[in-house]
């Protein structure tokens, strides 16, 4: 709003004071502070918390998260480089710039065997004219020296060392991508083996994500279809997050055929109770939805401990009654995935400790935290907290893989020695991280660790093979049996060994395909 007109801009064009307008659905281009409106903001991205959070007047908000329902005005307060969203992306960049490349293995190994075979090869030569020109005569000690010669060369040919690494990687990358996990570099793939603590975000990584209709209590002897049907039915009216919850998880009851009887009917005298919850009539019958204030008004009797109870736990209770009773309690939530529980016990088998790192409620987090048996619970920390707790497990010692999948978990996922992104989050996320596991599956994790620990063991096994010949071979090659037996290694042979040891190298890297993860 500039002059009192409406216009569109660039959001690089935005300056300190604008009025902006956020219209339904839009992402925030700046920070500021709410001028006049009212809306719920998902704020996800920053805080990890699923649920939207209801934004009036006062209210600051910040670039790069969504407007879900309503209109409002903002001022802008920080644009630019300013922003938190700006200030997240400086953090991944020192986080990811920080990082030294690995060294791989074989070429420290070749670097100094090549020279010593050098070596070897040259004074064998040198060793069959001084001495064995003395015995055997010069035509012939340089025809053995010569022999020997090739033979160290062609035996000791480091063909199945430059395999032993990039084969196993190749074929463990590929077996990682037919099991949705997609590995971004071999660094990564090394260094996950490593791992012993793995810290994991809530909300999208050991959560789903977004809010869920999870425990239904009925209080009546209506059916439990027909009170979803009534609530359905209210909330069908309102634009409230939590009652998108409740149309969805109707729809989802809906496309199974045992449960097509669930009706939604638009309801007559439909009123918002500010603050409190809403009320309308459905079938001839005036019904009220809301929180505890709601049915307080009403003046029903109701647990209010027990609905304590289940606030702590991170559920919000939408009670749903008549004018003189309590019909139902609908807990929504943002539900634990299935497969994390599993995905916990897994990962503690392999001796990792588990620790939940997130921005939501202390309550909440130790809850979830308890229920999938998780080790250490660090809550209610910002994205730069993230980002030092990361450093300060590194400076302990640990190797730390980081699991998460919003903004706010990029500088954590960057700093991490391996981050971990869920495939269903940012693109940020992402982008950071070394390893995405499609879908969002945790238990993938679990498998990716695995896939590690096979592969660095099937690169090791491939390094014996590649050096097994050439220890065997490097001193019947040069002579040295020749004085007793009379063996000498012939140059066809030593090629025949030099090729068996890349055989040995591509086919136990190949093993690696039939491993069960």
């Amino acid at each position: 709003m500039r002059d009192g007109k409406e216009i569109e801009i660039p959001a690089g064009e935005v300056k300190h004071g604008d009025l902006i307008i956020v219209k339904p659905g839009s992402k925030l281009p700046v920070d500021g502070i709410i001028t006049d409106g009212t809306s719920f903001i998902d704020e996800s991205m920053v805080t990890g918390e699923p649920m939207p959070v209801k934004k009036s007047a006062g209210d600051s908000v910040i670039a790069g998260t969504i407007n879900t329902n309503s209109s409002f005005i903002f001022k802008a307060t920080k644009v630019g480089s300013e922003t938190l969203l700006a200030h997240i992306v400086k953090m991944v960049s020192e986080a990811q710039g920080s990082k030294a490349p690995i060294q791989a293995l074989a070429d420290k190994i070749s670097g100094i065997f090549v020279p010593i075979v050098l070596v070897i090869s040259f004074l064998t030569l040198g060793l069959w004219l001084l001495i064995g020109s003395k015995y055997l005569g010069f035509s012939e000690a340089l025809s053995f020296g010569l022999t020997s010669f090739v033979g160290i060369l062609v035996i000791a040919c480091p063909c199945a060392l430059g395999l032993a690494t990039p084969t196993a990687i190749i074929v463990g990358v590929g077996k990682g991508a037919r099991e949705g996990i997609l590995i971004k570099d071999a660094g990564t793939l090394e260094k996950l083996h490593k791992v012993n603590t793995v810290v994991m975000d809530k909300t999208g990584t050991i959560t789903r994500g977004k809010p869920e209709l999870v425990n239904i209590k009925n209080f009546s002897d209506i059916e439990e279809n027909k009170i979803l049907g009534i609530l359905a039915s209210l909330e069908s009216k309102s634009e409230h997050p939590i009652s998108h919850a409740i149309i969805e998880y109707v729809k989802s009851q809906n496309i199974d055929e045992k449960n097509k009887n669930i009706e939604i009917v638009s309801p007559t005298d439909f009123e918002i109770i500010k603050g409190k919850g809403i009320k309308g009539i459905v079938n001839g019958e005036e019904y009220f939805a809301g929180n505890t204030k709601l049915i307080s008004d009403l003046k029903i009797a109701f647990d209010l401990e027990s609905l304590e109870k289940e606030t702590k736990e991170g559920k919000t209770p939408i009670i749903l009654a008549s004018k003189n009773q309590i019909i139902g309690i609908f807990s929504v939530a943002d539900a634990i995935k299935k497969e994390a529980i599993q995905a916990v016990k897994d990962l503690h088998a392999l001796g990792i400790k588990t620790i939940m790192l997130t921005g939501d409620h202390r309550n909440t987090a130790n809850f979830i935290a308890k229920e999938v048996g998780i080790d250490e619970v660090i809550a209610e920390v910002l994205p730069d907290d993230k980002l030092n707790t990361i450093k300060k497990l590194q400076s302990e010692g640990r190797i730390v893989g980081m699991a998460g999948d919003g903004v706010n978990d990029a500088p954590a996922l960057a700093q991490a020695d391996v981050g971990i992104a869920m495939g269903t989050g940012t693109d940020v996320a992402i982008e950071t991280a070394g390893i995405t596991l499609l879908h969002g599956d945790i238990s993938k994790l679990v498998k990716a660790i695995k896939l590690s620990k096979f592969t660095m063991r099937g690169i090791k096994q491939n390094l014996f093979f590649a050096f097994i010949y050439n220890l065997l071979g490097i001193p019947l090659a040069a002579g040295a049996f020749y004085p007793i037996f009379g063996w000498l290694l012939n140059p066809i042979f030593a090629g025949l060994a030099m090729a068996l040891s890349s055989v040995s190298v591509v086919s136990n890297s190949l093993r690696l395909k039939v491993k069960k993860l």
